[in-house]
């Protein structure tokens, strides 16, 4: 908490983000054979894609792939995130233009970190740092239930992450447990801000450019006009996404719904709009319930913050035993 909360003077972003615009114009603004990101010492400089060779697939998302890659010079390894387009899709290319300007500002323990995009007539592509571990999500799929310190443990390094990005004025918009990645240290990392905005001026754009993931939305961005999402900068749904994440690994499933039920958008909807209040295990601490309480109150207004939340007890009593059992629960198995 202490390294995040030295940040909170920094200066936030400004960023020349694309507008909406036609194909040819948002082309001129896009494409160059690579975007400079800052060079870490302990990696190499990635200059152009053939320094990368394939070694295998990481895993596939709804408009890409992501392969696990070795730097031939150095072999070193990253992750290498590769975006496709066709000839219909300005708004994803301006969603991953606003994803890459992001990346390149970014610069935190607790950020999945970006080494070098490059961009092509029909790709974008994003040398990341790798995570040996995978997401929580595969963490979830095996242990199904984790334990409450293992819990308080990730949820520390997320609020850290979100306090950074928020100080830089980001809204991640996305999170969720295949969006949190864990390396061989048992870090835990947010990645992903395809549905990311920054705030310039006090101004958002349109939540329809970032929908993100519906199941882990706020109420506010489901139905700002019930619930006031109009006046809302997306910060407090980041707090509702990362309670719904806190609950899911105390229950074992998704936790705004019965167990088995179908999570279609009728019942998500249902759910996370009107639902009556979300049930707790019997054996749940005092703290955790305290702490999802506070995550998922509906109104954006009343919600916790992140920096009430990182002094939280269920986050602030996390020391250095509990941190150690993130990276044993999640090297184990």
């Amino acid at each position: 908490m202490t390294v995040v909360r030295e940040r909170r003077h920094q200066q936030a972003l400004s960023l020349s983000l694309p507008s909406p615009t036609s194909s040819a114009d948002f082309w001129l603004q896009t494409h160059s054979p690579s975007l400079s990101l800052p060079i870490s010492p302990d990696f190499p400089n990635i200059e152009k894609l053939s320094d990368l060779e394939k070694l295998a697939v990481l895993g596939h998302g709804n408009s890409g792939t992501v392969y696990k890659v070795r730097h031939k010079r150095s072999s070193s390894i990253f992750a290498l995130k590769i975006l496709r387009f066709d000839q219909n899709s300005t708004l994803i290319r301006q969603q991953a233009a606003r994803e890459a300007e992001i990346l390149k500002c970014v610069n935190s323990p607790y950020i999945v970190r970006c080494h070098a995009v490059f961009d092509s007539e029909d790709d974008l592509y994003f040398a990341m740092e790798h995570m040996e571990r995978g997401s929580l999500n595969d963490v979830l799929r095996v242990r199904r239930i984790l334990p409450e310190h293992v819990i308080s443990g990730v949820t520390q390094c997320v609020l850290n992450g979100l306090h950074y990005l928020h100080e830089m004025q980001i809204v991640h918009g996305d999170i969720k447990p295949s969006n949190l990645l864990i390396n061989a240290k048992g870090d835990v990392k947010i990645a992903d801000f395809g549905a990311s905005r920054v705030i310039v001026g006090g101004k958002q754009d349109s939540y329809e450019t970032y929908m993100g993931t519906c199941a882990y939305m706020s109420p506010e961005r489901i139905d700002p006009e019930r619930w006031g999402g109009d006046a809302d900068h997306g910060f407090a749904g980041d707090i509702w996404s990362l309670g719904v994440v806190v609950l899911e690994c105390l229950v074992g499933h998704y936790p705004l719904i019965g167990c088995g039920e179908k999570p279609d958008w009728a019942a998500l909807v249902c759910a996370i709009c009107f639902g009556e209040r979300f049930e707790m295990p019997k054996n749940a601490s005092s703290m955790i319930q305290s702490f999802v309480r506070r995550c998922l109150e509906k109104d954006w207004r009343k919600r916790g913050t992140v920096d009430e939340l990182l002094d939280h007890p269920f986050v602030s009593q996390v020391g250095c035993e509990s941190r150690q059992g993130v990276a044993d629960f999640a090297l184990s198995g």
